[in-house]
């Protein structure tokens, strides 16, 4: 895989790390933003490539990867990329998301993750030509949802709120203002990962930009 990084933003995430900034874990966060988190995070299922620059990282999604778990017909894959870090209790995770959809399923946009079987993904998902707003959860099965999304050019920001047993997503066009998409269930286990995902379940893989990364203890 690629990756190309900024000096500066190295050396600053090294200097965070020298400092002891902690993230999930047994440790405590007030807010985490942007460099402080790209550094600190990895790779579920290494994608072509990743740059990144400064506060942004454009990802290159490998061909016909996915996250899908079993209902309507049997077809199971966890083969998308994820890029995260462990986060513990209730938390706020909010990223400004775009891609250039362009093949049925093009997907992009965050995950919170405890295993295979255990997972949630919402953001902006390429279907029958148009761009669609889609969250599914994974109980060992997935049950999706969609609804228009936000712009058909714009970068939309999500956000996913996890509070006790449940995780709520929202989208928004400018940051401030953002909709409610979908709340569920999801399982009480204390320490999870959270970040960024996309997948190319049908194409020959596309590219997908995130920025403006916070993360924020409580909900």
């Amino acid at each position: 895989m690629e990756i190309e990084i900024d000096r500066r933003a190295f050396l600053g995430r090294s200097a965070l790390a020298a400092g002891g900034l902690i993230l999930g874990g047994n440790g405590a966060f007030a807010v985490a933003t942007e460099t402080d988190l790209l550094g600190r995070m990895s790779w579920l299922n290494e994608p072509v490539s990743a740059k990144i620059n400064g506060s942004e990282i454009t990802v290159r999604s490998r061909a016909k990867t996915d996250f899908w778990q079993k209902t309507f017909d049997g077809y199971v894959a966890d083969s998308g990329h994820f890029f995260h870090l462990p986060a513990s209790g209730d938390f706020k995770f909010t990223a400004l998301i775009n891609g250039k959809y362009a093949t049925q399923y093009d997907q992009a946009g965050l995950m919170v993750r405890i295993d295979a079987e255990n997972w949630m993904r919402c953001g902006t998902e390429f279907i029958d030509g148009k761009r669609f707003a889609s969250v599914v959860f994974t109980r060992t099965y997935s049950d999706g949802s969609t609804l228009p999304d936000l712009s058909e050019t714009e970068a939309i920001w999500w956000r996913v709120v996890r509070k006790n047993n449940s995780i709520e997503t929202f989208c928004s066009l400018d940051g401030a203002k953002f909709m409610s998409v979908r709340m569920g269930y999801f399982p009480t286990q204390k320490t999870v990962d959270v970040g960024l995902m996309c997948a190319a379940p049908s194409g020959p893989g596309f590219d997908a930009t995130f920025k403006e990364l916070k993360l924020e203890a409580g909900a």
